[in-house]
């Protein structure tokens, strides 16, 4: 064809091609060539100014029609679960098309705002015009800011509260939400990124005060995004759970299971019981249940309490609160094993001989009923010889058989040498107001050891039960350290006057070695701390790889399903391989382990990051009151732009800037790490005893700078800078230092 198309046969052309929309593919369908293009060129801006067709790059498209491959933003699931999606640009009279994601076995897991490249198939008859597949991920939601809004002539700007984020974001005057000067605002980015000039973004969250108490956590809970209001369905699936019966289960109600929590616990997942092994082929052997609550009746394959676990990952603990992985109607009620009501549970019954060693093991679905819910200090105390009216009862029967079990298992512990790092475990105290009123450090008890070693002891017969009956599982990984860290490790031991031996295959017995050599010095929670740092992130997998720390060829999580969807899973494949019912591991759980690792994983590091920013706000906060006040510390970090510093008082870090030193230039060794300076030669370096002032807190950040005073009891030297430093002739010329960034 070589005369001019009309317009409706362009736009007839297009919706029955959608894939060959260009300019060239029109002239070519329609056989134009030569000048003939001009005119061509002329239909379709007149048909693009009519909004008949929308150019896209070199293309034009049926506005109301969707191409067969398109990019779409994720809206979010409804109902159902079912995760739907719609253009990222609709520019038609039309309504907006739905579009189903159908999964594939490999996609990544999806959240809202996400933008992605999908595959699109038209569908009749559905309440979704089309489906579609993914083809890949192509970013992430729309970047979100968290900060404090200051007002404008004309709308206002965002000031991010993150840590070495200092360039602030414009709000136009229609996109405020009415926003108040000061008040802390959680804003969404508009439009393209900004290549020059203030990023634009509208206010989508009014967050109030920034100084309340009360705030702090909140701010984590938006600035990591998570999860903290339940979807409808959740709730009503949570409030419609019944009570169990005896139905389906062993009764396992004989069985004295006492839970051990802290005092302030929320939630009771794990109840434990021990007794004299009456088998005379076992002389000195223990028999030890731990009974873990039964989520999994309760969760299901395919809920919506499920999508919405498996979204969360884990719960997620503050000072001042907690986001649960699953509704209170069940964290804190039908899956938490409060004392004296009956409850569901899966137990492992556990043979081990006078040595620790586990001999044997079985598992059972059952019904329990706790008769005491004790907290650690109580029960150390009973068995110190000061028991209580809630411990005396159970002392005897209950709480020595426990100890006598744990005494076995201390000594295979022994044997098999896993990583000793015994850190201290900070707590704040908030009072009701979510004022912090003290920062102390909690005692490290028996108590906490023995419920440890079962919980470990548990796992291990999980993850053994479920490799025998060959039924897919995710297991807890923990990875042998690179060369690279464990290099860091031994400068740092080197520095403190310890020693690594080179050469060798790197076993736990040798970190424990450095351990012991430091512990009853000064420097042993330096060490402690820089053997931390060297280990690799543990995370979820469906391969076994093993378990570096625990020295443990094989674990899974099975402890805590109430708070971490791993166990969950892990629970669900025991469902499976004993045959207990039909709300084991679905099809869909073994198709999706791998992606199901990865969103876990990647939850549960959210969830440290979140809990971490939170403490240190908190502890800015109690700080603030205390500027220009003088502490002493250890040196716990250095970098180019400074050191951080530990408190001893409170665990708290704060950093001195290398620009609060003085005038002369101090040089930074990496391996070393230490910083020197060039004309006092002064060495600041990690673990040095120091005492600094208190000289700028920031609740809203967590920030902390401090003025070094004194470096190991002795007053630090100060160098005045001189007019022609660094400049003069034949010198090289120092840079100019940048306000300093914590990594």
């Amino acid at each position: 064809m070589s005369q001019l198309p009309t317009k409706p046969q362009i736009l007839q052309w297009i919706a029955d091609n959608p894939a060959l929309t260009s300019k060239r593919d029109i002239a070519k369908a329609f056989g134009i060539k030569g000048a003939a293009r001009i005119d061509l060129k002329r239909l379709l801006k007149e048909l693009e100014a009519e909004g008949h067709l929308t150019k896209r790059k070199r293309s034009y498209d049926d506005p109301n029609r969707l191409p067969p491959v398109a990019v779409l933003k994720v809206t979010g699931p409804d109902a159902d679960g079912d995760l739907f999606l719609a253009p990222h640009d609709w520019q038609g009279d039309a309504p907006e098309p739905r579009i189903l994601h159908v999964p594939g076995k490999d996609d990544p897991a999806l959240a809202v705002g996400d933008r992605v490249l999908m595959r699109l198939t038209e569908v009749k008859g559905e309440d979704h015009s089309h489906e579609g597949r993914l083809i890949r991920r192509l970013s992430t939601g729309p970047r979100r800011v968290l900060g404090i809004f200051r007002t404008g002539t004309e709308g206002g700007r965002v000031v991010p509260i993150e840590k070495g984020v200092t360039k602030e974001w414009m709000v136009p005057a229609g996109a405020t939400e009415g926003a108040r000067d000061g008040e802390l605002v959680e804003a969404e980015q508009t439009g393209p990124k900004a290549r020059m000039g203030l990023p634009k973004a509208r206010i989508v969250t009014r967050l109030g005060d920034p100084g309340a108490a009360k705030s702090v956590s909140l701010i984590a809970i938006h600035q990591h995004g998570i999860r903290d209001d339940f979807p409808d369905a959740c709730i009503e699936e949570a409030e419609n759970a019944a009570p169990p019966t005896l139905d389906g289960r062993e009764d396992l109600r004989h069985l004295p299971l006492i839970t051990i929590d802290p005092s302030d616990a929320r939630d009771h997942d794990d109840a434990c019981y021990a007794a004299p092994d009456d088998d005379p082929a076992n002389p000195g052997g223990h028999v030890l249940w731990v009974a873990i609550a039964d989520v999994a009746a309760y969760v299901t394959p395919g809920s919506a309490l499920d999508r919405e676990a498996r979204e969360r990952g884990n719960s997620t603990y503050f000072p001042d609160r907690v986001v649960p992985m699953l509704p209170d109607a069940l964290s804190g009620d039908l899956c938490s094993l409060h004392e004296g009501v009956e409850r569901a549970c899966i137990a492992v019954r556990m043979v081990i001989d006078a040595d620790g060693a586990k001999r044997d093991h079985s598992f059972h679905r059952g019904l329990m009923t706790s008769p005491a819910a004790l907290h650690y200090e109580e029960v150390q105390a009973a068995i110190d010889g000061n028991p209580n009216a809630r411990t005396e009862p159970h002392l005897e029967t209950v709480l020595k058989p426990l100890y006598a079990a744990y005494g076995a298992l201390r000594a295979a512990r022994a044997r098999r040498e896993p990583l000793d790092l015994d850190l201290p475990e900070r707590k704040i105290v908030l009072d009701d107001d979510g004022t912090v009123t003290s920062v102390a450090f909690r005692d490290r008890l028996d108590a906490h050891r023995l419920i440890e070693e079962f919980m470990v002891l548990a796992n291990v017969a999980a993850a053994e039960e479920l490799l025998r009956r060959r039924t897919p599982l995710l297991f807890r990984i923990h990875e042998e350290p690179g060369e690279d860290k464990i290099e860091a490790l031994r400068e740092t031991a080197k520095a403190s006057g310890f020693s690594m031996p080179k050469g060798q295959v790197l076993r736990t017995s040798a970190l424990n070695q450095l351990l012991r050599a430091a512990a009853d010095t000064e420097l042993s929670e330096l060490i402690s701390m820089s053997t931390l740092r060297a280990m690799t992130q543990a995370y979820y997998a469906p391969e076994n790889l093993g378990h570096f720390g625990l020295s443990l060829r094989a674990y899974a999580h099975f402890t805590s399903p109430i708070r971490r969807y791993a166990d969950l899973i892990v629970h669900r494949a025991l469902i499976t391989a004993h045959g207990w019912g039909d709300d084991g591991l679905s099809e869909a759980d073994i198709e999706t382990l791998d992606a199901t690792a990865k969103q876990i994983s990647e939850a549960e590091r959210r969830s440290m990051v979140a809990e971490r920013d939170t403490n240190d706000r908190y502890l800015a906060a109690f700080l603030s009151e205390k500027i220009g006040a003088e502490f002493e510390g250890r040196i716990s970090g250095v970098q180019s732009f400074g050191a951080f510093v530990q408190l001893d008082e409170t665990g708290a870090d704060g950093l001195i800037p290398v620009r609060s030193l003085g005038g002369e230039y101090f040089r930074y060794d990496r391996d070393a790490q230490l910083l020197t300076g060039t004309e006092t030669g002064t060495r600041i370096g990690l673990g040095q005893r120091v005492t600094v002032r208190l000289a700028e807190a920031v609740p809203v950040t967590g920030g902390l700078v401090l003025e070094l005073l004194g470096i190991e009891g002795e007053p630090r030297r100060i160098t005045r800078a001189t007019p022609n430093r660094g400049g003069r002739k034949g010198g090289k010329k120092r840079k100019l230092r940048k306000a300093p960034r914590r990594r």
